[in-house]
């Protein structure tokens, strides 16, 4: 049985303690939506697992959202439907009851991936789409660096893409996510040509990984990085990210299909 905190929340992270402030830095992003919208295709019921605060249902039409974290439910704006207390690993639904299915940055917190994702695959006619990082790309970003503790957990907590698309069975694709320079949803990546946002400890509170380090790692973080951007340090070495439309990271979009 999925054990939950206080707050509910199932996975690696309560949302209770560090889930405050979370919709104001990870808004959804339009392009990002675009992709996900596509993913989904012609889905008219669509099940939203992991909802947190809603970001990127817009992308669907008659959404479902199960959301374990009372604290998250609560950031769900008004216009949106009161997502449903449950956890991914049981899903309080009939087999085949959805179009399809999404997943969004949420699975490398459950805490039984393959149980979550047979779930999903059992409720669900059509496709299962997940946006996800992909482990074997996180430490090329440049925050490795200044914070590899934080790069090397996220790298442990992602499912890599082979397990993912193994868990679903059927047919998966897998396509990168160009992350726009002036992305609004504040994960790490968000900000490859905005150094300094992520000097903003709220910014980083919003991406869970900083909660997995201690003080130590994050006051190395702002005084290093401080230093390299007063310096010119990290220009000279990173500065073209700032003029670069797009980048392509390790974010990516993983869909299934039976």
């Amino acid at each position: 049985m999925t054990t939950r905190t206080q707050d509910g929340s199932a996975g690696d992270i309560d949302y209770g303690t560090f889930g405050s402030g979370y919709s104001s830095y990870r808004r959804p992003d339009e392009r990002i939506a675009r992709c996900i919208a596509e993913a989904l295709g012609d889905a008219r019921t669509v099940l939203n697992v992991g909802a947190g605060a809603g970001s990127y249902e817009s992308a669907a039409r008659t959404v479902t959202a199960v959301e374990p974290s009372e604290s998250m439910r609560a950031q769900r704006p008004a216009q949106l439907a009161r997502a449903i207390d449950a956890v991914a690993e049981e899903l309080p639904f009939a087999d085949g009851e959805f179009d399809a299915a999404m997943t969004l940055f949420s699975v490398h917190q459950w805490s039984d991936v393959r149980a979550g994702l047979r779930e999903m695959r059992r409720v669900t006619r059509g496709p299962v789409v997940m946006l996800t990082c992909d482990p074997a790309l996180v430490r090329d970003f440049w925050l490795y660096r200044y914070a590899p503790e934080v790069l090397d957990t996220e790298a442990r907590r992602y499912p890599s893409v082979e397990e993912l698309a193994a868990a679903l069975g059927g047919t998966s694709t897998v396509r990168t996510v160009p992350i726009p320079l002036d992305c609004t949803d504040g994960f790490n990546e968000a900000y490859y040509g905005r150094p300094e946002m992520l000097l903003d400890p709220a910014a980083r509170q919003a991406c869970s990984a900083w909660s997995f380090v201690d003080d130590r790692v994050r006051e190395h973080f702002d005084r290093t990085l401080r230093h390299d951007l007063d310096s010119g340090a990290w220009d000279e070495a990173f500065g073209h990210l700032r003029m670069r439309p797009t980048y392509e990271g390790s974010l990516v979009i993983v869909r299934a299909t039976p």
